[in-house]
Parts: C-alpha cells; structure tokens; sequence
C-alpha cells in the first residue's frame, strides 16, 4: 500500500508526496482545476494555448532556457490539457528535485506570451488540428463530444476552432489566466524517494510565494442531453461508429459499478463482451472498445469501432445485443467474480506507474479532496455485487438514450 502525505500551503495550495524506494527518478507536477470546458465559443483552444505558451517565455527565460532546463540533465518536460485539467509535469534525477520545482512554479504562474513566440506556436496548433483531422479515429472522438454535449463547453474540442486560435492575442492569455487561476484549486503532486519534508519545504519555498487567488467564473452544468444520431461522410475506406451518451459524475456512487461494468462490455482485455461478438465470433472489427470518462457534474459512455461500410448495420445491432444482454441478465457468480479478479490485475499493473501515481494523486485531490487508496478501490471491486451492475446496466445501456455517431466513405 503506497504512503502519502497531503499538505496546504498559505495560499491554498494543495501539495500531496508519496515516497517510494528502489528509484532514483522523481515525478512531479502542477494540475489547476481548468480546461476546455473553461472556455466558451469565442476562445474555444485557449486552455490548450496557454499550456503550449507555457514553454515558450517567462519573465526570466526564454523557450530554450525553458527546454534546456531540465532536458540537459536527460529530464523531461511536459504538458497536458484535457476538458477539466491542465498539467505541467517533469521526470529527472532526484537530486535535481529543487530544479524540477522551480522551473514547473515559474513556467505556471510567470509566463509572459511573447507576441513573436504566439506566432510560432499559432502554426503548430494549427498543423496539430489538420493532423487530428486526417486521423479518422481522433476525429470520431471529437466530433462524438459534440453529438453527446452539443454548444455545451464539453462538447467543444479541446485544441479549439481555426477561427478562434488565429484571432488569440497576449491579452486574451493573460484575461483567461486571470480569470479562471484559483490557488485552492491547485495540486502539486510528487512521487520519488525524496523525503516529505523536502517536497514540503520546496513547494514552500517556491509556490508559497503565489499570492492567494480566486476563480472569478464557475463552470456551467451540462443539462438537457437529447439522443442523437449523425452521419458524416469523409474521405475514408473504413466505417467508424461511436455510440454512447452521459453517464455517472466523478462523485456519483454508482461511479465504481459502472466502471467494472464498461470494463466487462469492452475493456482494454481482449476477453470483453464486444470483442468476443464483433471481433472473435464474426471478424467484423480489428478492435473494439467501450470507454467511460467521469467529469465534476457529468460524466461520458462512449464505445468505439472500425468496420467494412457494408458491415456497419449488423455490427450496430451486435453492440446493442451486447448491452441488452447486460440490462436483462445478472452475471453469474463465476462471471462475476472472474470480473473482478479482472479489474482487480489491471489496476494493480497500472499502480505500478509511479507517474501515473502522481498524476492520480493530483486529480484525486481536485475532485474528491482525498487520496483514494488502492486497498480502497480493490475494497470497493470486492463488495460490488451483481444487482448493482445489473442496475447500472439499466440506467446507462438503454438503447432508446444513446447516440450514434458514423463516419462513412464519401463515395
């Protein structure tokens, strides 16, 4: 069972460290509580902007400085944005812990967007977006947000529109900062075999000095979801399909049911219900998968496939079949507990990821206020029964609720 320690600076600031042994890498790194749901149509990509912006000036480097900082001592330096979160994470020798944090607290809280630097980085995104495009599975994803949440923020994609990421200028960076930078919804998370007080005492030193900030904007709830169904015609040989619709909030106690549940009909083992149909049984698809993403306030079920454009009818019907397999028929004792001991390995394999630890951490505490042990979730597997899954199935798997979203040849 992995330690952690949780402690709150002066100015709201969450940090959260958990050593281990038998490593000689640190992992840390800033998660705010603000992303692409954070925006509204007029600066649709600036979130995902602004992480790339972070690399590219300070008030006391320039973008090589940045770059040269940690990667001269074979570290890492990196970034993400996704439709809650943003994170700026380093990996590196743990005796340069100190320089990992001062260089994440300065590259998040001191950016200056240089005009020249904007415009370099404008063209990436923008070569970034035409390559999202080209790829008929990314963009299926994109575009299936869009069906499921429609003008709702988490129905916009996250790299933006081209109307939007060509108009953003050092102003609009510093207003969005402004405006949505909430010092008590920010985690630095750490994992490596440096001792707590250590990260206490760096986090002190460097993010102490943040003055307190608060969120002059509050996120809007997703209501009123009506089921969809859309085709779009692309230039393409192979069928894509998405199918899905809302599901549990990260804070939803049917969350954990539901995520053995998606688990069962189409996980990452080739052993899922879907792709022993569509896969095994009839060789209609190369791979097949159900995915289930919770956010604050909502959450998305979505399940994702290639296929021949004269199988897509039949393979439709096969995943519905699927479903309503799981709605009207409890799983047996031996299914069930085969399910667990399932979900129980792949958690296990995936804790071993001391960066994926980290970056858990982090999230954890922005959603729950908490670090969930694995003892706990493997607790919470264990005590899930069948009625329960079987009741999840009912609410989330009818068909009359999901969307349908198709991607076929245009000629």
């Amino acid at each position: 069972m992995r330690k952690y320690t949780i402690h709150t600076l002066s100015n709201g600031i969450r940090v959260a460290h958990s050593r281990v042994g038998a490593t000689r890498i640190v992992h840390c790194g800033i998660m705010l509580d603000i992303g692409s749901r954070d925006e509204d149509t007029d600066n649709q990509g600036i979130a995902h902007f602004w992480e790339h912006m972070a690399f590219k000036g300070t008030r006391k480097r320039k973008s090589f400085h940045i770059l040269n900082r940690l990667e001269s001592l074979g570290g890492e330096l990196n970034a993400y944005t996704d439709k809650e979160r943003i994170l700026f994470f380093a990996s590196l020798r743990d005796e340069y812990t100190e320089r990992a944090v001062e260089l994440l607290t300065d590259i998040t809280f001191d950016s200056v967007f240089p005009h020249h630097q904007i415009e370099k980085e404008r063209q990436v995104i923008l070569e970034e977006m035409s390559m999202y495009h080209d790829d008929p599975d990314d963009s299926l994803q994109d575009e299936f947000d869009a069906v499921v949440f429609g003008k709702h923020p988490l129905g916009m994609n996250i790299l933006g529109r081209q109307e939007t990421v060509h108009k953003f200028r050092r102003r609009d960076f510093t207003a969005f900062v402004k405006t949505h930078m909430d010092t008590s919804r920010i985690v630095f998370s750490c994992v490596g075999n440096v001792p707590a007080e250590e990260v206490i005492r760096l986090a002190e030193k460097y993010l102490g000095k943040i003055p307190p900030k608060k969120a002059r904007q509050h996120r809007t709830k997703f209501l009123g979801y009506k089921p969809r169904i859309v085709e779009l015609k692309r230039p393409v040989k192979q069928a894509r399909c998405a199918i899905g619709r809302p599901a549990y909030s990260i804070r939803d106690s049917k969350r954990g049911a539901f995520y053995m549940l998606t688990n069962i009909l189409g996980g990452q083992g080739m052993n899922s219900r879907l792709n022993m149909a569509l896969r095994e049984k009839y060789g209609f698809v190369y791979s097949i998968g159900a995915n289930y993403v919770p956010f604050t306030d909502t959450g998305l079920f979505a399940i994702s496939f290639g296929t021949e454009p004269s199988q897509l009818e039949r393979s439709i019907e096969l995943v519905n079949q699927e479903m309503a397999k799981l709605r009207e028929e409890p799983l047996g004792k031996k299914q069930l507990a085969a399910a667990k001991e399932q979900m129980l390995g792949q958690l296990a394999m995936a804790a071993e990821s001391h960066i994926s630890f980290m970056m858990q951490m982090a999230r954890n505490l922005l959603d729950t206020g908490q670090v969930t042990s694995l003892d706990e979730i493997f607790n919470r597997i264990q005590n899930t029964s069948a009625e329960q899954l079987q009741e999840v199935a009912i609410e989330i798997f009818k068909e009359s609720r999901m969307s349908y979203l198709t991607m076929v040849p245009n000629q």
